[in-house]
């Protein structure tokens, strides 16, 4: 056993000090905790330590039938709740080889990008706040309610949705929900420009970001990187464009991918700010489909017990923190023998051991916060 006596004077030069940032620090996007090993002010060895609010999701999924899971589903990413549970619902509907409505195919596909739209925009606000500046969050948050009243429309939910169901979705449109939403996304795109005149404008926010935290190509493979974080480091990799599915095979001409090569926190910024201008974009042209529909089903009539067949698939979504897997193994019960979920940012956040060592704590916060990880997406 070593033990190390830590004074004032020279022998203290020489002595690697052990930093825990968390696990609630306000410095940490919820319960992660990280444990730095410095030298002086520069980093030389990062950990992070997960599991302080761990769910345990994915054994609670094989005690749940397939309406039920949902619910599980819904939550991990409290962000992005509706695309979370549109996976569930894409790979049980796979299982059963299951046809979905054209009405709740372009349906869904307005609500993943009014909810990827959702998703960002508390990262433009919150990411400035984490380095000093505070206004940008009460621009991301009035911009979030005008989005947020449409979807609490439809689906009764604020954060947890719980509109999406196997084989369609809960219910139909109400009458002139579409002129409404159509509305709440001209203003919300009428009042981007903020984050590029208050954060992108500002010499202080590039001169905490530009250069800051590099992440290589090379490391992006290795660990699995995926969505703005990847696109940042110039890795061209989108599924809604690359392996298409819901309605964004007809939404070709209007899908614009971000991509930038420098890989900083700038960058990564940068690409979650042109992927909402984009989300925006999609979400027109949804509205101009639905508007062009005939009245039909917007889901299909199940039995009172469902049972996906003997067998496995699996299904992955562009989420928008990344690329989310659900590999489902079924024994023909009506529920799952095994629901495996593959969440973006548990990949994403073991980047922070190859980013981190080599700088300095104060530059910590930046890197960290241009990550854009939510706890319950790792702990799922």
């Amino acid at each position: 056993m070593t033990e190390t006596t830590v004074g004032i004077g020279g022998a203290a030069e020489s002595t690697d000090m052990v930093l825990n940032i968390g696990p609630q620090h306000p410095s940490t996007h919820g319960v992660l905790r990280l444990r730095l090993v410095l030298d002086g002010e520069r980093i030389q060895s990062a950990e992070p330590v997960i599991g302080y609010m761990h769910r345990g999701a994915e054994k609670l999924f094989e005690a749940r039938d397939y309406r039920q899971i949902i619910m599980l589903a819904n939550r991990h990413d409290w962000l992005s709740a509706f695309s979370n549970e549109l996976g569930v619902v894409l790979a049980v509907e796979r299982m059963l080889g299951m046809e979905v409505p054209e009405r709740a195919v372009w349906t869904r596909t307005l609500l993943a990008e009014l909810n990827r739209v959702l998703n960002h925009l508390m990262f433009l606000g919150s990411y400035p706040l984490e380095l000093g500046g505070i206004t940008p969050i009460f621009y991301a948050f009035r911009e979030r309610e005008d989005l947020q009243h449409v979807m609490e429309e439809i689906s009764g939910g604020r954060m947890h949705y719980m509109f999406n169901r196997v084989g369609g979705l809960k219910d139909d449109l109400p009458a002139g929900w579409l002129g409404r939403a159509r509305q709440a996304v001209a203003e919300v795109r009428s009042r981007m420009g903020v984050y590029d005149d208050l954060v992108l404008g500002n010499e202080i926010f590039r001169g905490r970001t530009r250069g800051v935290g590099v992440l290589a190509r090379e490391t992006v493979h290795a660990y699995g990187v995926s969505g703005p974080i990847a696109r940042a480091s110039g890795v061209d990799f989108d599924l809604r464009r690359d392996e298409p599915y819901l309605a964004y095979p007809e939404l070709r001409d209007v899908l614009e991918v971000a991509v930038r090569q420098e890989g900083d926190c700038l960058a990564r910024f940068e690409c979650l700010l042109e992927q909402t201008h984009a989300s925006l974009a999609l979400a027109d042209a949804c509205l101009d489909r639905l508007d062009e529909l005939p009245p039909g089903p917007i889901n299909q009539r199940l039995p009172k017990v469902l049972k996906a067949p003997e067998g496995h698939t699996y299904a992955w979504t562009e989420n928008p923190l990344g690329l989310n897997g659900y590999y489902l193994v079924s024994k023909g019960e009506k529920t799952p023998y095994r629901l495996k979920l593959r969440s973006a940012s548990y990949n994403n956040i073991q980047a922070l051991t190859e980013l981190l060592p080599g700088t300095l704590v104060a530059d910590m916060v930046a890197i960290l916060g241009s990550l854009f990880f939510v706890v319950g997406d790792i702990d799922k």
